[in-house]
């Protein structure tokens, strides 16, 4: 593992703060060591050292993570959240390795006011408390444009995109686009699970694809230079968005339902239609979710699969990585967010073999190392690993971010 990046000096969440006194103390899960080290391919001391050239030289973004520490005591989550104060693993970030990491916030779990998520007050509030820790603090860099993700790399800095999973919040106004985006949210769902008045979720038994209000959004969008993303949305919906946005979308943290059949997955439609339009599909890790017939027990190698399979599909300049990963128990908050993350109708129909953790993709301060080491131990060259962990998609949103 690389140590952490010497421009960190050591800043937790809130320190400005005390705690107990100005805001809820909870008591919060480790950032290194939760769970035992993996046990990758074991690596020469020559690839060791081409894995942390590549690490470091390179621009290594993550199109979607949740990099919050949650309580240690993972059924505290709700009243965690509701707190809206959510603590940033500035140390495992620092160890990551990581150029840019599109932060996706609490998104399905922002329940700060309402049990059901996803209302702009609540939203607005998590942005918020997040944006006034970041100020006080000089590590993470509020990325709002492609200078921002330069400047951070010539630093020894990161760089962090505000992102949503959903434009759910916006509700039938579509100038709160431009509040967001004003805020400085610079990625965007369409739908999360369940249907929006833009379009269809994924658990929805039926999608009659993107509105008509959904295309005037996805106009607002490209307008403004908000990169969108389907990983959610229903098929016919992703379709319809690809085929109306005008700049390439993005599918940031997803896999391919040809290796593991169920509908958090995409089908080869989509992730063709994505490619062709100059777009990229993020390969992703969260608990149970890209499993595979050769790989059933969710791990790296699991990932991998979908990798291979999606690089084969549509070739490696459209593939990345979008791990979805946090500090804390992540197979626990799924369990006490199963309604809200729509997980039942996710992985209908198809049996697994629960984990208590993805293996080598545990949380944001391992996954790129663990990925490098991959594709280095089974010979992907330097470009072809640069693409695909940034390349790829610095490509997009300089066409998109303008």
């Amino acid at each position: 593992m690389l140590e952490a990046a010497k421009s960190y000096k050591g800043y937790r969440s809130y320190e400005y703060l005390e705690a107990g006194v100005d805001y809820r103390e909870f008591d919060l899960a480790p950032e290194f060591g939760r769970v035992p080290a993996y046990q990758g391919p074991e690596l020469t001391t020559e690839q060791t050292e081409r894995v942390r050239r590549l690490l470091t030289d390179s621009l290594v973004v993550s199109l979607h993570d949740h990099p919050s520490i949650f309580p240690d005591d993972i059924g505290q989550t709700v009243d965690y959240n509701r707190t809206a104060r959510h603590h940033t693993g500035y140390a495992g970030l620092a160890r990551s390795g990581m150029t840019v990491v599109f932060d996706n916030l609490m998104d399905g779990t922002c329940c700060i006011t309402s049990q059901a998520g996803w209302k702009w007050n609540d939203v607005i509030a998590d942005i918020g408390m997040r944006l006034s820790d970041l100020a006080h603090q000089d590590f993470l860099i509020k990325v709002e444009r492609l200078a921002d993700v330069r400047e951070a790399h010539a630093g020894g800095r990161m760089g962090l995109v505000l992102a949503l999973e959903a434009a759910t919040m916006i509700e039938n106004e579509v100038d709160r686009i431009d509040m967001l985006y004003g805020f400085g949210v610079r990625q965007m769902g369409i739908a999360y699970s369940e249907a929006n008045t833009l379009g269809s979720g994924l658990k929805e038994r039926g999608d009659g694809g993107l509105t008509l209000f959904g295309e005037k959004a996805v106009r607002r969008m490209n307008k403004l230079g908000i990169a969108i993303d389907v990983s959610h949305s229903g098929d016919q919906t992703s379709l319809d968005t690809i085929r109306h946005s005008t700049k390439p979308i993005l599918i940031t943290h997803a896999g391919a339902r040809s290796v593991w059949p169920t509908n958090r997955m995409k089908p080869d439609s989509v992730i063709k239609a994505a490619a062709e339009r100059g777009g990229v599909i993020g390969l992703e890790a969260a608990p149970h979710t890209t499993l595979s017939p050769d790989h059933p027990r969710h791990s790296l190698e699991s990932v991998m699969d979908h990798f291979t399979y999606c690089v084969d599909l549509v070739g490696i300049d459209h593939v990345a990585f979008g791990p979805d990963t946090l500090f804390g128990d992540h197979v626990g908050l799924h369990d006490t967010f199963a309604e809200h993350l729509s997980l039942n109708e996710a992985h209908a129909g198809t049996p697994y073999e629960k984990v208590a953790y993805v293996d080598g993709l545990e949380n944001p301060a391992e996954c790129f190392w663990n990925i490098i080491s991959w594709l280095v131990a089974h010979d992907y060259s330097d470009d072809e690993i640069t693409k695909v962990i940034g390349g790829n998609v610095m490509r997009v949103l300089e066409e998109v971010w303008f």
